[in-house]
């Protein structure tokens, strides 16, 4: 079947048009997209690739409820929205362009596929809280984790590109994008994450926080204008690399300023790869060692800068990468390890409408494959 796929995020509407084969009949990327236009967008796409048998959307938060892909009807767009407060970037975005692809497909069969759902078989000791217990008998507390459908492609496919099987595999997968979290896996699945309850926690992202001390949270509410409302929108929108480096979360424009000596620039760059070198060290444990870093999303894919600088903070871990392959600019998933490195680091294109087309086919056709915690290609 053909399979349209609409990934909605933080800072982009991306669509792709996969034949039987997963073969790209067409793809467009609208960038700065926070909701507008998305029928307008759906309707020109449609208009230059064709129509499509089946729609699969990428929706951030499943909550308890989704731990693999859901034939969307009104009982599950309920429940999407009624976890928008715990990701509020990405949810009513995501319903915003289910409703347009709806619309312009009414008769395709339309699949919800979960960032959350990667992770939710992850050992009970990495996905509590340590909250009181009757908290977490009350309410659906725990860590869910994010970026699923990225992790899960980039570690089948860093299976096939260093021709190992998964199961011998230990990985460290980073995606670096607007949003950022790192997934240690081992047997292609998730043994732990960097996001949390939501995806405001873990790593220093473009405009998000990450993980920061609860008690200053609440200092901030009992003393920022506003409360606890003005305090969110500030950890979502105006912290991270935009807090850090005055006004921009883009990482090639910190780069930039940050060869060119802005000391704003220089320390937002210092942070993020602190907060990022200490993320990928604490995976290790849980997987028992790293036999492959994998480096995928914008950022992850194209700074060679930020790579650069990782394998001196890493070297510990034995990191080592050829500076010719990390800065070439192929957009080819390659290899990046010098000779003789412990550890293969690898540069993945985030390929999510990939995993979002496998577990739209897979639940649809009835396959055991629908589980999204398997990397089986």
């Amino acid at each position: 079947m053909r399979v349209l796929v609409l990934n909605a995020g933080s800072s982009s509407l991306k669509l792709s048009l996969l034949d039987p084969g997963d073969a790209l009949l067409g793809e467009a990327e609208i960038e700065g997209w926070t909701g507008g236009n998305a029928r307008t967008e759906v309707r020109a796409f449609i208009a230059a690739h064709g129509p499509a048998d089946a729609v699969g959307h990428r929706v951030v938060h499943g909550g308890a409820d989704f731990v693999g892909p859901a034939v969307l009807d009104e009982a599950v767009e309920r429940t999407i929205a009624s976890l928008g407060p715990l990701a509020p970037l990405h949810q009513q975005r995501a319903l915003t362009a289910i409703a347009a692809a709806r619309a312009e497909l009414p008769d395709a069969v339309h699949v919800a596929c979960f960032d959350t759902a990667f992770h939710a078989g992850m050992p009970t000791e990495a996905a509590t809280y340590a909250l009181p217990a009757e908290w977490r008998a009350e309410w659906p507390i725990r860590r869910y984790g994010f970026h699923g459908l990225s992790h899960a492609y980039a570690v089948g496919r860093a299976a096939s590109l260093i021709g190992a099987t998964r199961e011998r595999l230990r990985i460290v997968s980073c995606h670096l994008g607007s949003g950022a979290s790192l997934c240690a896996t081992t047997d292609g699945r998730s043994m732990d994450t960097t996001m949390g309850f939501t995806p405001l926690d873990g790593l220093v992202m473009a405009s998000r926080s990450g993980a920061i001390d609860p008690g200053l949270v609440l200092w901030l509410i009992a003393r920022v204008d506003g409360g606890a409302e003005a305090v969110d929108r500030g950890l979502e929108e105006r912290s991270g690399l935009v807090g850090l480096a005055g006004g921009t979360g883009d990482m090639r424009e910190v780069v930039a300023r940050r060869r060119d000596g802005d000391t704003a620039a220089t320390l937002a760059f210092d942070v993020y790869q602190h907060h990022l070198a200490a993320g990928i060290g604490a995976m290790v444990p849980a997987i028992g060692g790293l036999d492959v870093l994998v480096f995928t999303g914008g950022v992850g894919e194209h700074s060679s800068d930020v790579r650069a600088d990782l394998e001196r903070r890493l070297a510990f871990l034995g990191v080592r990468i050829e500076a010719t392959r990390n800065q070439a600019t192929q957009p080819e998933d390659r290899d990046i390890s010098a000779s003789g490195a412990s550890v293969r680091t690898l540069v993945i294109r985030s390929r999510e409408d990939l995993e979002i087309a496998r577990q739209t086919r897979a639940l649809l056709c009835g396959s055991v494959a629908a589980d999204p915690a398997r990397t089986d290609r």
